[in-house]
């Protein structure tokens, strides 16, 4: 009888754990709707800038920048910025990003380079605070990232590269490709490296996007405005990204956590029926036997 009323309530324990799987893959479904919808919309000008950025730079000719060429002097300390989630039940969600910043901030120790992490979502916190790697800046973008809180993470780093405090700015996120593609990635969004220009331009050549300037004002003070405003339009992007692939992975989870509840649930269920089948069986007996002893 304990083995039956045991089983009954696992069986109920199970069917409550598979109720709240199925919401949170629901709401995790309606998230990843709006968040792809967001992400999609903001890559068309997020390419558009660089590749216009591209052709100015070829067509303008030889321009020093600071946010192209980096600090006159190297000063031995890099910035990396890693974008986690708030929450966990997310798949190797944080486990893909963690483990790709792990692994560049023991290359850059390696090489003798000072390294300052700053983070966005709690789980990175946690997880750098286990790695005993000091965290200097924690962000709180969440689910819904704003363009204007972005954009002041990429002003300060911004005016912080142009000082001369950082040799390169990189970001450790996951970048979404597809629904059934997201690639943990390390993103170099400072310098701007020449190799990404030119495959921008490359890519406006192609799509016949090429054109002849004649700068009204200056080359130098077009691309002045636009180099800023193409590495916050690209930082915007890589937190739009790791949105929607945070709540696919949520998805995908929640959906093979549901499924296991379902299984256990009837593998339960068939238990119980044997279980209650030998205990009937047992009463039969007994009562047989009670009978047959009273004749």
């Amino acid at each position: 009888m304990a083995q039956i009323r045991e089983i009954k309530k696992r069986t109920k324990a199970v069917g409550t754990i598979q109720r709240i799987t199925k919401t949170m893959q629901m709401i995790a479904t309606a998230k990843f709707t709006a968040a792809v919808q967001r992400a999609k919309a903001t890559k068309p000008y997020t390419e558009t800038i660089r590749e216009l950025v591209a052709e100015l730079t070829s067509a303008a000719g030889e321009i020093e920048h600071p946010l192209i060429d980096g600090p006159p002097e190297r000063v031995g300390r890099e910035l990396l910025i890693v974008i986690s989630s708030d929450r966990g039940l997310c798949g190797a969600y944080n486990a893909s990003v963690f483990r790709t910043a792990i692994r560049h901030v023991r290359t850059v120790r390696e090489g003798g380079t000072d390294l300052v992490v700053e983070t966005s979502g709690k789980k990175a916190v946690g997880f750098f605070r286990f790695q005993k790697v000091p965290v200097d800046r924690m962000h709180a973008i969440g689910d819904k990232p704003q363009y204007e809180a972005v954009e002041a993470i990429a002003s300060d780093v911004i005016a912080a590269f142009t000082a001369g405090e950082y040799d390169a700015v990189r970001v450790a996120y996951m970048r979404f490709e597809s629904n059934a593609r997201q690639i943990p990635e390390l993103l170099q969004l400072l310098p701007l490296r020449p190799a990404t220009l030119e495959s921008a331009a490359d890519a406006g050549e192609k799509t016949g996007g090429t054109a002849n300037y004649e700068f009204s004002p200056s080359g130098p003070e077009l691309l002045g405005a636009l180099l800023p405003l193409a590495v916050k339009s690209q930082l915007f992007q890589a937190f739009n990204d790791a949105v929607v692939s945070e709540q696919i992975m949520r998805m995908v989870a929640m959906k093979a956590a549901t499924e296991n509840a379902r299984d256990l649930k009837k593998t339960l269920t068939r238990d119980f029926n044997r279980a209650r089948q030998a205990q009937i069986t047992t009463e039969l007996t007994e009562i047989i036997g009670g009978t047959a002893a009273l004749e």
